[in-house]
């Protein structure tokens, strides 16, 4: 029986940054970021910058530029599964459970759904034909012929289109194929995704385990469901207890008793170093959340405020807004957690002052 691995916070922490590739050693590209990371989520708010822009760039700097990430996905090297963005080859990873979907004993909503897409299987053939005719297309381009709406309590209702494409995408039969504007396209998944040889289900679903380990370095056994992410790790990686934190977690033994070296980063607000809230706070006690979607007078740290990393802490808050129009990166508050001593100052000054220039934009007069 592996031993169990006790682990200060401090510790719990660098495994974290470490596997997370924000400690001092940049990796080399756009493709060793994002399989070790193994998904990058799309999110098109641009404050600052798209969340996926801005996580490949708090990993390699200013080398980075966005047009790498629209090449990679105009070249399907890397493709658009349910809204993350992976390696192309990772397909292979998903296509067992896409042809089985919606699985075996699946809950009561999965199974939900499959009735509802059988019910309206003539809208899913209408869909394809279209698609095989015609596409890409647009969800607004595909006809509704559903017979049977989409009952939702929630924003969804009625949404016939958009639900069945979703489903679609989770059986293999559709992809997202690149965009128009802000518009998703879609086409036939044959069309979009490697021909790669089909992972069998559960060496894919332990494949997929040890992958979401090694990105996160050190997690709980158990999480909150994300699209196509392994919500529990069951047993991959080694037990480990942290010190002050209340419960065992999962690590991922080749991150422990690495020599660490910091560095200052700015953080998307969806950087999965902070995705998954509790874990945030278990780790690094740090306070945050993503205040886009609070009225103006609740907001304490911004619209779109960056979380600053700085070694092993999470030490504050970047309130920034990019004006493309101006060219101007305004700041207009740099948050301290704690007091910055002047090597911390200095080190994340540079590093706004990095923003800008990837940017190209001037860094306004900011204020502490």
């Amino acid at each position: 029986m592996a031993p169990v691995h006790r682990l200060s916070r401090r510790d719990a922490r660098r495994v974290a940054v470490r596997a997370q590739l924000l400690s001092g050693r940049r990796p080399a590209d756009l493709f060793d970021v994002v399989r070790r990371l193994t998904s990058l989520q799309l999110d098109w708010t641009a404050a600052v910058a798209p969340s996926a822009d801005l996580v490949l760039w708090s990993r390699l700097g200013s080398s980075y530029s966005a047009a790498h990430l629209r090449d990679a996905l105009a070249d399907r090297t890397v493709i658009d599964l349910r809204g993350l963005l992976r390696p192309a080859e990772d397909i292979a990873l998903y296509t067992a459970e896409m042809a089985a979907w919606p699985g075996v004993d699946a809950p009561a909503y999965k199974q939900r759904e499959s009735a509802w897409v059988t019910a309206n299987d003539l809208c899913r053939r209408d869909i394809l034909r279209r698609l095989r005719a015609e596409g890409p297309l647009t969800q607004r381009e595909l006809p509704d012929s559903c017979r049977q709406p989409w009952a939702s309590s929630g924003w969804n209702n009625n949404k016939n289109i958009p639900m069945m494409l979703d489903f679609m995408s989770q059986r293999g039969e559709v992809a997202a194929a690149g965009r128009r504007g802000r518009d998703r396209l879609w086409d036939l998944a044959e069309r979009v995704y490697p021909d790669v040889p089909a992972v069998p289900l559960e060496e894919a679903a332990l494949v997929r385990r040890v992958r979401r380990l090694a990105a996160l370095g050190i997690a709980r056994q158990h999480s909150g469901a994300t699209p196509v992410e392994p919500v529990d790790l069951a047993d991959v990686g080694e037990v480990a207890v942290i010190d002050g934190v209340a419960g065992e977690w999962r690590v991922d033994p080749a991150q422990l008793e690495q020599p660490f070296e910091g560095r200052a980063a700015l953080l998307s607000p969806l950087d999965r170093l902070v995705h998954d809230r509790q874990r945030m706070r278990d780790l690094f006690e740090f306070d945050y959340a993503l205040e886009m979607y609070k009225p103006v007078e609740q907001r304490q740290w911004g619209y779109y405020a960056l979380p600053i990393l700085y070694g092993d802490r999470l030490v504050g808050k970047l309130d920034a807004t990019a004006d493309k129009r101006t060219g101007v990166l305004r700041v207009d508050a740099v948050y301290e957690d704690e007091p910055f001593t002047k090597a911390m100052a200095a080190a994340i000054d540079a590093e706004i002052a990095d923003l800008g220039d990837w940017l190209h934009a001037d860094v306004a007069a900011r204020k502490r």
